[in-house]
Protein backbone atom coordinates (compact mmCIF):
# COMPACT_ATOMS: atom_id res chain seq x y z
CA UNK A 1 0.00 0.00 0.00
CA UNK A 2 0.91 3.49 -0.15
CA UNK A 3 1.47 3.51 3.56
CA UNK A 4 -2.38 4.19 4.17
CA UNK A 5 -4.45 2.00 6.08
CA UNK A 6 -8.00 1.98 6.99
CA UNK A 7 -7.06 4.49 9.88
CA UNK A 8 -5.63 6.99 7.84
CA UNK A 9 -8.49 7.35 5.46
CA UNK A 10 -12.28 7.67 4.84
CA UNK A 11 -14.78 5.23 3.34
CA UNK A 12 -17.83 7.51 2.63
CA UNK A 13 -20.97 6.01 3.42
CA UNK A 14 -22.59 3.29 0.34
CA UNK A 15 -18.93 3.45 -1.28
CA UNK A 16 -19.17 1.26 -3.94
CA UNK A 17 -15.93 -1.41 -3.00
CA UNK A 18 -15.44 -1.66 -6.97
CA UNK A 19 -14.42 1.87 -6.53
CA UNK A 20 -12.40 2.67 -3.32
CA UNK A 21 -9.24 1.18 -1.47
CA UNK A 22 -7.47 2.64 1.06
CA UNK A 23 -4.98 4.02 -1.17
CA UNK A 24 -6.52 5.91 -2.81
CA UNK A 25 -9.74 6.58 -0.44
CA UNK A 26 -10.11 10.36 1.17
CA UNK A 27 -7.19 11.10 3.41
CA UNK A 28 -8.33 11.39 7.10
CA UNK A 29 -5.35 13.79 7.77
CA UNK A 30 -3.31 15.97 5.40
CA UNK A 31 0.26 17.11 6.88
CA UNK A 32 2.60 17.72 4.12
CA UNK A 33 4.18 21.11 4.73
CA UNK A 34 5.17 23.36 1.77
CA UNK A 35 9.01 22.53 2.24
CA UNK A 36 7.58 18.83 1.31
CA UNK A 37 6.08 20.20 -2.04
CA UNK A 38 9.03 22.25 -2.33
CA UNK A 39 11.37 19.16 -1.89
CA UNK A 40 9.07 17.35 -4.50
CA UNK A 41 9.76 20.23 -6.82
CA UNK A 42 13.56 19.72 -6.44
CA UNK A 43 13.64 16.46 -6.71
CA UNK A 44 12.05 16.73 -10.04
CA UNK A 45 13.66 19.54 -11.41
CA UNK A 46 17.20 18.82 -10.06
CA UNK A 47 18.25 15.69 -12.01
CA UNK A 48 20.03 14.74 -15.42
CA UNK A 49 17.33 14.63 -17.46
CA UNK A 50 15.94 18.44 -16.24
CA UNK A 51 19.79 20.00 -16.57
CA UNK A 52 19.82 17.91 -20.70
CA UNK A 53 16.66 19.15 -21.57
CA UNK A 54 17.56 22.60 -19.67
CA UNK A 55 20.95 22.73 -22.07
CA UNK A 56 19.54 21.48 -24.95
CA UNK A 57 17.71 24.83 -25.48
CA UNK A 58 20.95 26.75 -25.51
CA UNK A 59 21.59 25.02 -28.87
CA UNK A 60 18.71 26.58 -30.07
CA UNK A 61 20.47 29.75 -31.01
CA UNK A 62 19.03 31.85 -28.78
CA UNK A 63 21.39 34.35 -26.70
CA UNK A 64 21.75 33.00 -22.35
CA UNK A 65 18.93 35.53 -21.31
CA UNK A 66 16.85 34.84 -23.66
CA UNK A 67 16.71 30.96 -22.80
CA UNK A 68 16.51 32.08 -19.24
CA UNK A 69 14.09 33.98 -19.87
CA UNK A 70 12.00 31.36 -21.91
CA UNK A 71 12.86 28.86 -18.53
CA UNK A 72 11.34 31.47 -16.38
CA UNK A 73 8.21 32.26 -18.65
CA UNK A 74 7.52 28.37 -18.76
CA UNK A 75 8.25 27.27 -15.43
CA UNK A 76 6.16 30.12 -14.08
CA UNK A 77 3.24 28.34 -16.56
CA UNK A 78 4.00 25.47 -15.14
CA UNK A 79 3.41 26.90 -11.50
CA UNK A 80 0.21 28.42 -12.31
CA UNK A 81 -1.24 24.92 -13.71
CA UNK A 82 -0.03 23.54 -10.68
CA UNK A 83 -2.05 25.23 -8.78
CA UNK A 84 -5.17 25.08 -10.81
CA UNK A 85 -5.10 21.29 -10.64
CA UNK A 86 -3.88 20.68 -7.01
CA UNK A 87 -7.07 22.21 -5.85
CA UNK A 88 -9.40 19.61 -6.24
CA UNK A 89 -7.36 16.66 -5.11
CA UNK A 90 -5.75 18.97 -1.54
CA UNK A 91 -9.64 19.25 -1.16
CA UNK A 92 -10.91 15.62 -0.94
CA UNK A 93 -7.76 13.97 0.26
CA UNK A 94 -7.72 11.89 -3.32
CA UNK A 95 -5.26 11.47 -6.30
CA UNK A 96 -5.70 12.85 -9.86
CA UNK A 97 -7.18 9.38 -11.01
CA UNK A 98 -10.08 9.54 -8.66
CA UNK A 99 -10.68 13.16 -9.25
CA UNK A 100 -10.71 12.22 -12.82
CA UNK A 101 -14.27 10.90 -12.11
CA UNK A 102 -15.52 14.08 -11.52
CA UNK A 103 -15.13 15.07 -15.10
CA UNK A 104 -15.38 11.59 -17.24
CA UNK A 105 -17.40 9.51 -15.11
CA UNK A 106 -17.08 6.72 -12.63
CA UNK A 107 -16.19 4.45 -15.99
CA UNK A 108 -14.95 7.09 -18.21
CA UNK A 109 -12.21 8.10 -15.92
CA UNK A 110 -10.62 4.76 -16.46
CA UNK A 111 -9.35 6.42 -20.05
CA UNK A 112 -7.09 9.50 -18.41
CA UNK A 113 -5.86 7.07 -15.72
CA UNK A 114 -4.38 4.74 -18.34
CA UNK A 115 -3.17 7.38 -20.51
CA UNK A 116 -1.21 9.36 -17.48
CA UNK A 117 -0.14 5.52 -16.47
CA UNK A 118 1.04 4.56 -19.66
CA UNK A 119 2.91 7.82 -20.27
CA UNK A 120 4.69 7.61 -16.75
CA UNK A 121 5.52 4.12 -17.69
CA UNK A 122 7.54 5.74 -20.42
CA UNK A 123 8.93 8.05 -18.29
CA UNK A 124 9.93 5.58 -15.78
CA UNK A 125 12.07 4.02 -18.21
CA UNK A 126 13.94 7.47 -19.60
CA UNK A 127 14.94 8.47 -16.03
CA UNK A 128 16.12 5.25 -15.35
CA UNK A 129 18.10 5.09 -18.14
CA UNK A 130 19.40 8.56 -17.42
CA UNK A 131 20.51 7.29 -14.18
CA UNK A 132 22.28 4.43 -14.88
CA UNK A 133 23.97 6.41 -17.20
CA UNK A 134 25.54 8.40 -14.91
CA UNK A 135 26.07 4.85 -12.68
CA UNK A 136 28.23 3.51 -16.14
CA UNK A 137 30.55 6.15 -16.02
CA UNK A 138 31.13 6.01 -12.37
CA UNK A 139 31.84 2.05 -12.91
CA UNK A 140 34.63 2.71 -15.81
CA UNK A 141 36.16 5.39 -13.86
CA UNK A 142 36.62 2.95 -10.89
CA UNK A 143 37.09 0.17 -12.96
CA UNK A 144 39.02 1.36 -16.19
CA UNK A 145 39.06 -2.31 -17.81
CA UNK A 146 35.10 -2.25 -18.10
CA UNK A 147 34.99 0.16 -20.54
CA UNK A 148 34.35 -2.19 -23.26
CA UNK A 149 31.90 -3.60 -22.09
CA UNK A 150 30.16 0.16 -22.02
CA UNK A 151 30.22 0.21 -25.87
CA UNK A 152 27.12 -0.80 -26.87
CA UNK A 153 28.62 -1.38 -30.77
CA UNK A 154 31.25 -3.77 -29.67
CA UNK A 155 28.99 -5.44 -26.99
CA UNK A 156 25.54 -4.44 -26.74
CA UNK A 157 22.19 -5.20 -28.12
CA UNK A 158 18.74 -2.92 -28.86
CA UNK A 159 20.80 0.01 -28.11
CA UNK A 160 22.17 -0.34 -25.18
CA UNK A 161 25.66 -1.42 -23.75
CA UNK A 162 26.14 -4.78 -21.27
CA UNK A 163 27.05 -2.52 -18.68
CA UNK A 164 24.11 -0.32 -19.38
CA UNK A 165 22.12 -3.18 -18.99
CA UNK A 166 24.02 -4.07 -16.07
CA UNK A 167 23.49 -0.73 -14.44
CA UNK A 168 20.10 0.01 -15.77
CA UNK A 169 18.96 -3.71 -13.05
CA UNK A 170 20.67 -2.19 -10.29
CA UNK A 171 19.30 1.31 -10.38
CA UNK A 172 15.27 -0.83 -11.66
CA UNK A 173 15.52 -2.84 -8.28
CA UNK A 174 17.41 0.04 -5.91
CA UNK A 175 14.00 2.57 -6.81
CA UNK A 176 11.66 -0.51 -6.60
CA UNK A 177 12.84 -0.67 -2.62
CA UNK A 178 11.92 2.60 -2.38
CA UNK A 179 9.11 2.72 -3.50
CA UNK A 180 8.16 -0.61 -1.82
CA UNK A 181 8.51 1.16 1.56
CA UNK A 182 5.57 3.55 1.08
CA UNK A 183 4.79 7.23 0.73
CA UNK A 184 6.34 8.45 4.11
CA UNK A 185 10.17 6.95 2.99
CA UNK A 186 9.05 8.57 -0.39
CA UNK A 187 8.95 12.12 1.57
CA UNK A 188 12.10 11.43 3.72
CA UNK A 189 14.02 9.97 0.30
CA UNK A 190 12.84 13.50 -1.92
CA UNK A 191 13.22 15.79 1.25
CA UNK A 192 17.09 14.76 0.78
CA UNK A 193 17.49 14.21 -2.68
CA UNK A 194 17.06 18.20 -4.09
CA UNK A 195 19.09 19.77 -1.53
CA UNK A 196 21.85 17.09 -2.64
CA UNK A 197 22.16 17.67 -5.87
CA UNK A 198 22.23 21.99 -5.07
CA UNK A 199 25.67 20.98 -3.50
CA UNK A 200 26.86 19.18 -6.45
CA UNK A 201 26.00 21.71 -8.85
CA UNK A 202 27.43 24.64 -6.45
CA UNK A 203 30.81 23.05 -6.32
CA UNK A 204 31.27 21.86 -10.06
CA UNK A 205 29.98 25.34 -11.16
CA UNK A 206 32.29 26.93 -8.69
CA UNK A 207 35.09 24.53 -9.75
CA UNK A 208 34.73 24.66 -13.85
CA UNK A 209 34.38 28.67 -13.19
CA UNK A 210 37.48 29.48 -11.60
CA UNK A 211 39.61 26.70 -13.42
CA UNK A 212 38.11 28.41 -16.78
CA UNK A 213 38.72 32.30 -15.25
CA UNK A 214 35.48 34.40 -15.06
CA UNK A 215 36.81 36.44 -17.70
CA UNK A 216 36.88 33.47 -20.46
CA UNK A 217 33.34 32.46 -19.32
CA UNK A 218 30.96 33.12 -22.46
CA UNK A 219 27.45 32.71 -21.75
CA UNK A 220 26.58 32.88 -25.70
CA UNK A 221 26.66 29.08 -26.01
CA UNK A 222 25.03 28.23 -29.64
CA UNK A 223 27.45 28.25 -32.41
CA UNK A 224 24.99 30.08 -34.31
CA UNK A 225 22.94 33.28 -33.79
CA UNK A 226 19.39 33.73 -34.48
CA UNK A 227 17.91 37.12 -35.97
CA UNK A 228 14.47 38.54 -36.59
CA UNK A 229 11.17 36.72 -36.29
CA UNK A 230 13.23 33.10 -36.32
CA UNK A 231 14.08 34.77 -32.29
CA UNK A 232 10.66 35.10 -31.36
CA UNK A 233 9.28 31.81 -32.94
CA UNK A 234 12.60 30.23 -31.31
CA UNK A 235 11.84 31.98 -28.26
CA UNK A 236 8.26 30.50 -28.05
CA UNK A 237 9.21 26.92 -28.86
CA UNK A 238 11.73 26.92 -25.69
CA UNK A 239 8.73 28.05 -23.63
CA UNK A 240 6.36 25.20 -25.07
CA UNK A 241 9.46 22.74 -24.59
CA UNK A 242 9.20 23.49 -21.11
CA UNK A 243 5.86 22.93 -19.82
CA UNK A 244 5.98 20.50 -21.98
CA UNK A 245 8.78 18.79 -20.47
CA UNK A 246 7.16 19.30 -16.51
CA UNK A 247 3.62 18.19 -18.12
CA UNK A 248 3.42 14.61 -16.53
CA UNK A 249 4.01 15.38 -12.87
CA UNK A 250 2.17 18.52 -13.22
CA UNK A 251 -1.23 16.97 -14.73
CA UNK A 252 -1.12 14.00 -12.11
CA UNK A 253 0.33 16.67 -9.32
CA UNK A 254 -3.42 15.78 -7.01
CA UNK A 255 -0.92 12.74 -6.54
CA UNK A 256 1.15 14.93 -4.03
CA UNK A 257 -1.42 17.95 -3.60
CA UNK A 258 -3.53 15.43 -1.58
CA UNK A 259 -1.33 15.45 0.89
CA UNK A 260 -0.73 19.20 1.61
CA UNK A 261 -2.21 20.45 4.83
CA UNK A 262 -3.56 23.45 3.31
CA UNK A 263 -3.84 24.85 -0.56
CA UNK A 264 -1.78 28.00 0.87
CA UNK A 265 0.75 25.60 2.10
CA UNK A 266 0.79 23.64 -1.23
CA UNK A 267 0.83 27.11 -3.03
CA UNK A 268 3.93 28.34 -1.32
CA UNK A 269 5.70 24.85 -1.91
CA UNK A 270 5.34 25.34 -5.79
CA UNK A 271 6.15 28.94 -5.69
CA UNK A 272 9.25 28.38 -3.83
CA UNK A 273 10.00 24.41 -5.85
CA UNK A 274 8.93 25.95 -9.31
CA UNK A 275 10.13 29.70 -10.38
CA UNK A 276 12.41 30.34 -7.69
CA UNK A 277 14.29 26.75 -7.20
CA UNK A 278 14.16 26.97 -11.54
CA UNK A 279 15.57 30.17 -11.97
CA UNK A 280 18.59 29.48 -9.98
CA UNK A 281 18.69 25.56 -11.11
CA UNK A 282 18.93 27.13 -14.44
CA UNK A 283 21.40 29.80 -14.18
CA UNK A 284 23.70 27.04 -12.44
CA UNK A 285 23.14 25.05 -15.67
CA UNK A 286 24.30 28.15 -18.03
CA UNK A 287 27.24 29.12 -15.51
CA UNK A 288 28.66 25.09 -15.68
CA UNK A 289 27.58 24.60 -19.66
CA UNK A 290 29.49 27.71 -20.05
CA UNK A 291 32.38 26.68 -18.27
CA UNK A 292 32.95 24.14 -19.95
CA UNK A 293 34.17 25.70 -23.25
CA UNK A 294 37.10 26.85 -21.81
CA UNK A 295 38.01 24.42 -19.96
CA UNK A 296 36.99 21.59 -21.95
CA UNK A 297 37.44 22.88 -25.68
CA UNK A 298 33.78 21.68 -26.24
CA UNK A 299 30.08 22.80 -24.98
CA UNK A 300 29.02 20.08 -22.86
CA UNK A 301 25.17 19.95 -21.83
CA UNK A 302 25.48 16.35 -19.87
CA UNK A 303 25.81 16.34 -16.61
CA UNK A 304 27.53 13.07 -16.00
CA UNK A 305 29.76 13.89 -18.65
CA UNK A 306 31.07 16.76 -17.00
CA UNK A 307 31.65 15.37 -13.95
CA UNK A 308 33.48 12.33 -15.99
CA UNK A 309 36.17 15.16 -17.23
CA UNK A 310 36.74 15.84 -14.00
CA UNK A 311 40.38 14.79 -13.22
CA UNK A 312 39.80 13.57 -9.48
CA UNK A 313 38.30 9.73 -9.06
CA UNK A 314 36.76 10.66 -5.59
CA UNK A 315 34.76 14.04 -7.24
CA UNK A 316 33.86 11.90 -9.79
CA UNK A 317 32.18 9.51 -7.75
CA UNK A 318 30.77 11.65 -5.23
CA UNK A 319 29.36 13.92 -7.99
CA UNK A 320 28.08 10.47 -10.30
CA UNK A 321 26.41 9.01 -7.30
CA UNK A 322 24.38 12.16 -6.36
CA UNK A 323 23.47 13.16 -9.45
CA UNK A 324 22.07 9.24 -9.28
CA UNK A 325 20.53 9.61 -6.59
CA UNK A 326 18.76 12.70 -7.52
CA UNK A 327 17.34 10.96 -10.53
CA UNK A 328 15.92 7.95 -8.54
CA UNK A 329 14.37 10.27 -6.22
CA UNK A 330 12.04 12.31 -9.41
CA UNK A 331 11.64 8.75 -11.33
CA UNK A 332 9.74 7.83 -7.70
CA UNK A 333 7.88 10.51 -6.97
CA UNK A 334 7.03 11.19 -11.03
CA UNK A 335 6.84 8.33 -12.25
CA UNK A 336 6.06 5.57 -9.69
CA UNK A 337 3.58 7.38 -7.95
CA UNK A 338 1.82 8.76 -11.02
CA UNK A 339 1.11 4.84 -11.86
CA UNK A 340 0.66 3.14 -8.60
CA UNK A 341 -2.46 5.42 -8.36
CA UNK A 342 -3.54 5.44 -11.85
CA UNK A 343 -3.59 1.83 -12.51
CA UNK A 344 -5.03 1.21 -8.78
CA UNK A 345 -8.23 3.33 -9.80
CA UNK A 346 -8.70 1.15 -12.92
CA UNK A 347 -9.44 -1.58 -10.61
CA UNK A 348 -9.25 -1.03 -7.04
CA UNK A 349 -10.61 -4.49 -5.84
CA UNK A 350 -7.61 -6.24 -7.72
CA UNK A 351 -4.45 -3.99 -8.20
CA UNK A 352 -3.11 -1.93 -5.09
CA UNK A 353 -0.98 0.93 -4.96
CA UNK A 354 2.21 -1.16 -4.69
CA UNK A 355 1.33 -3.89 -7.93
CA UNK A 356 0.06 -0.31 -10.04
CA UNK A 357 3.46 1.23 -9.54
CA UNK A 358 5.60 -2.20 -10.26
CA UNK A 359 3.15 -2.63 -13.30
CA UNK A 360 5.04 0.78 -14.80
CA UNK A 361 8.39 -0.80 -13.71
CA UNK A 362 8.07 -3.69 -15.46
CA UNK A 363 6.33 -2.39 -18.55
CA UNK A 364 8.88 0.05 -18.86
CA UNK A 365 11.85 -2.10 -19.67
CA UNK A 366 10.27 -3.47 -22.57
CA UNK A 367 10.17 0.06 -24.09
CA UNK A 368 14.11 0.51 -24.74
CA UNK A 369 13.97 3.71 -23.01
CA UNK A 370 17.45 4.53 -24.04
CA UNK A 371 16.36 4.86 -27.57
CA UNK A 372 13.54 7.46 -26.55
CA UNK A 373 16.14 9.88 -25.46
CA UNK A 374 19.64 9.69 -27.04
CA UNK A 375 19.75 12.90 -29.18
CA UNK A 376 17.92 16.20 -28.66
CA UNK A 377 15.78 15.16 -31.72
CA UNK A 378 14.25 12.34 -29.91
CA UNK A 379 14.30 14.14 -26.85
CA UNK A 380 11.68 16.87 -28.44
CA UNK A 381 10.14 14.46 -30.37
CA UNK A 382 9.10 12.12 -27.29
CA UNK A 383 8.29 14.91 -25.43
CA UNK A 384 6.04 16.40 -28.63
CA UNK A 385 4.31 13.53 -28.19
CA UNK A 386 3.58 12.68 -24.68
CA UNK A 387 1.88 15.93 -24.70
CA UNK A 388 -0.22 15.70 -27.17
CA UNK A 389 -1.99 13.13 -24.80
CA UNK A 390 -1.64 14.81 -21.51
CA UNK A 391 -2.56 18.41 -22.83
CA UNK A 392 -6.24 17.51 -23.64
CA UNK A 393 -6.86 15.47 -20.18
CA UNK A 394 -5.47 18.76 -18.72
CA UNK A 395 -8.05 20.90 -20.18
CA UNK A 396 -11.17 18.87 -19.58
CA UNK A 397 -10.01 18.55 -16.22
CA UNK A 398 -9.95 22.19 -15.48
CA UNK A 399 -12.38 22.79 -17.87
CA UNK A 400 -15.18 20.98 -15.54
CA UNK A 401 -13.65 22.13 -12.32
CA UNK A 402 -13.67 25.73 -12.29
CA UNK A 403 -16.05 26.26 -15.69
CA UNK A 404 -18.72 23.92 -15.92
CA UNK A 405 -19.09 22.86 -12.24
CA UNK A 406 -17.84 26.02 -10.91
CA UNK A 407 -15.06 24.47 -8.08
CA UNK A 408 -17.79 21.97 -6.93
CA UNK A 409 -16.94 18.48 -6.21
CA UNK A 410 -18.62 15.87 -4.69
CA UNK A 411 -16.44 13.42 -2.53
CA UNK A 412 -19.12 10.45 -1.71
CA UNK A 413 -20.18 10.49 -5.18
CA UNK A 414 -16.49 9.75 -6.72
CA UNK A 415 -17.31 6.47 -5.41
CA UNK A 416 -21.00 6.25 -6.15
CA UNK A 417 -21.34 3.67 -8.95
CA UNK A 418 -25.31 3.75 -8.83
CA UNK A 419 -27.10 5.36 -11.73
CA UNK A 420 -28.19 7.87 -9.17
CA UNK A 421 -25.07 8.75 -8.89
CA UNK A 422 -23.80 12.79 -9.53
CA UNK A 423 -20.91 11.04 -11.86
CA UNK A 424 -22.29 8.03 -13.20
CA UNK A 425 -23.51 9.97 -16.69
CA UNK A 426 -24.74 7.65 -19.34
CA UNK A 427 -23.15 3.78 -18.10
CA UNK A 428 -20.30 5.64 -16.33
CA UNK A 429 -18.79 7.62 -19.13
CA UNK A 430 -19.05 11.14 -19.38
CA UNK A 431 -19.62 10.93 -23.35
CA UNK A 432 -18.28 15.03 -24.04
CA UNK A 433 -15.40 14.36 -21.63
CA UNK A 434 -14.32 11.32 -23.70
CA UNK A 435 -14.98 12.80 -27.20
CA UNK A 436 -13.08 16.16 -26.41
CA UNK A 437 -10.50 13.98 -25.57
CA UNK A 438 -10.01 12.00 -28.35
CA UNK A 439 -10.24 14.88 -30.60
CA UNK A 440 -7.18 16.77 -29.24
CA UNK A 441 -5.53 13.97 -28.92
CA UNK A 442 -5.38 13.19 -32.81
CA UNK A 443 -5.16 16.46 -33.74
CA UNK A 444 -2.19 16.79 -31.70
CA UNK A 445 -0.50 13.30 -32.87
CA UNK A 446 -1.24 14.82 -36.81
CA UNK A 447 0.60 17.75 -36.21
CA UNK A 448 3.65 15.42 -34.33
CA UNK A 449 3.69 13.39 -37.07
CA UNK A 450 3.27 15.18 -40.09
CA UNK A 451 6.54 17.03 -41.57
CA UNK A 452 4.54 20.35 -42.53
CA UNK A 453 3.07 20.79 -39.46
CA UNK A 454 6.78 19.78 -37.35
CA UNK A 455 6.75 24.21 -36.73
CA UNK A 456 3.77 23.49 -34.54
CA UNK A 457 4.41 19.90 -32.83
CA UNK A 458 6.17 22.04 -30.32
CA UNK A 459 3.19 23.40 -28.92
CA UNK A 460 0.73 20.13 -28.50
CA UNK A 461 0.30 20.59 -25.07
CA UNK A 462 -0.59 23.78 -25.35
CA UNK A 463 -3.43 22.97 -28.72
CA UNK A 464 -4.24 20.22 -26.78
CA UNK A 465 -5.40 21.55 -23.60
CA UNK A 466 -7.12 24.61 -25.06
CA UNK A 467 -8.98 22.55 -27.82
CA UNK A 468 -10.15 20.09 -25.41
CA UNK A 469 -10.97 22.44 -22.82
CA UNK A 470 -13.30 24.76 -25.24
CA UNK A 471 -14.93 21.71 -27.08
CA UNK A 472 -15.78 19.82 -23.57
CA UNK A 473 -17.69 23.45 -22.81
CA UNK A 474 -18.79 23.93 -26.27
CA UNK A 475 -20.53 20.34 -26.13
CA UNK A 476 -21.64 20.81 -22.55
CA UNK A 477 -23.88 23.84 -23.88
CA UNK A 478 -24.97 21.94 -26.75
CA UNK A 479 -25.99 18.26 -24.76
CA UNK A 480 -25.05 19.36 -20.98
CA UNK A 481 -24.03 15.95 -19.05
CA UNK A 482 -24.11 17.90 -16.25
CA UNK A 483 -26.09 21.24 -14.52
CA UNK A 484 -23.76 23.79 -15.09
CA UNK A 485 -23.77 25.47 -11.35
CA UNK A 486 -23.78 29.41 -10.19
CA UNK A 487 -21.18 30.00 -7.76
CA UNK A 488 -24.23 29.51 -4.85
CA UNK A 489 -25.40 26.20 -5.56
CA UNK A 490 -21.12 24.99 -6.04
CA UNK A 491 -20.49 26.17 -2.71
CA UNK A 492 -23.72 24.42 -0.81
CA UNK A 493 -22.51 21.13 -2.23
CA UNK A 494 -19.00 21.11 -0.95
CA UNK A 495 -20.65 21.94 2.24
CA UNK A 496 -23.25 18.83 1.86
CA UNK A 497 -19.87 17.18 1.19
CA UNK A 498 -17.73 18.05 4.23
CA UNK A 499 -20.95 17.17 6.54
CA UNK A 500 -21.74 13.93 4.82
CA UNK A 501 -17.81 12.93 5.09
CA UNK A 502 -17.57 14.14 8.87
Amino acid sequence: MSGTTGKDVIHPQGADPDLINDDIAPLKEQKWKSYNVFAFWMSDVHSVGGYTTAGSLFALGLTSWQVLLALLIGIFLVYIFCNLVSLPSQRSGTPFAVVCRAAFGIQGAKIPAMIRGLIALAWYGIQTYLASHALVVLMVKLQPDWAEWADKDAHGFLGLSVLGYVAFAILWIVQALVFWRGMDTIRRFIDFCGPAVYIVMGVLAVYLCSRAGWSNIDLNLSDHRLTGFAVFSTFCAAVATTVSYFSGPMLNFGDISRYGESQKAVRLGNFLGLPVNFLVFSVMVVLTASATVPVYGRLITDPVETIAELDNTYAIAFGALTLLIATVGINIVANFIAPAFDFSSVAPKKISWRTGGMIAAVGSVFLTPWNLYNSPDTIHYTLDTLAAFIGPVFGVLIAYFYVINRGDLDIPALFDSSPSGAYHYTKGFNVNAVIAVGVAAVVGIVIVVTPAFSAAATYTWFIGAALSGILVILLENIRPSVIMRDAATAAAARENTVRILD
